[in-house]
Order: structure tokens, then sequence, then C-alpha cells
């Protein structure tokens, strides 16, 4: 089966939305589905090695994509985002997150199984 996770919100806001949605994107890995992330809005953050952790917040949310990247999962970035959203507007995406378009996005969505968003 095939899975897209959609992520919107800034990684760091208060909640643990995003540290959620990469936990079950492990846990369907573990399970040996199909997962590919789609980062837009403020989540483009996440993407950015610029991106640290809160004092006394006690998970690194680029290292879990890092983390996720490296065992095979794609990971396309809103292009337009990269400069109209986030604290670190206009710096780049790290190696393995792939500045990509809405079209690509309209693609992924309409060749999915399952579609979650963030």
């Amino acid at each position: 089966m095939s899975i897209l996770i959609i992520f919107n919100r800034m990684s760091y806001d208060g909640t643990d939305v995003t540290w959620n949605g990469l936990r079950l994107a492990e846990k369907l890995l573990d399970a040996e589905q199909e997962v590919r992330i789609f980062l837009m809005n403020d989540a483009v953050d996440l993407a950015r090695d610029a991106s640290k952790p809160p004092e006394g917040y006690d998970h690194n949310l680029s290292d879990m994509l890092k983390s996720i990247i490296a065992r095979g999962v794609i990971v396309k970035v809103c292009g337009t985002c990269m400069a109209r959203c986030g604290i670190y507007k206009n710096q780049p995406y790290f190696e393995g997150a792939k500045k990509s378009t809405m079209n690509e996005l309209a693609d992924w969505v309409v060749k999915t199984d399952k579609v979650i968003t963030f």
C-alpha cells in the first residue's frame, strides 16, 4: 500500500503533532508500507539544517526526517514555500529533501492509496 504524509505545521509549535507524524511514518515503514512525505507551509523548516529543537525539547525532528530518508523514503518539499514559509525563509533544504511543486504533489495524491495530513 502507498501512503502519502503531508506536513503543514511548524516543526516546533508547542505540540507533538509533527513528532507524532514522523513516528507514524517510521511505524508504517516497519510494517513494510510504501511511504512518501511532502512538506509545505511552515513544515518546510523540517528539511533545513538551520532548524534546531528549542531548549528542553527532547527530539530533533530534522534528524528524525533524515533517518526516514536514509530508509529510502522520498521526501519532497514545496519550492514556493522555500521563500514564503518557515522561520528560516530562503535557506536551502538538506540533502535528500527534494525541492518540488504543487503539480508533483497533485500527482502523488492521485497515485497514492492513502493520504494523511499533519
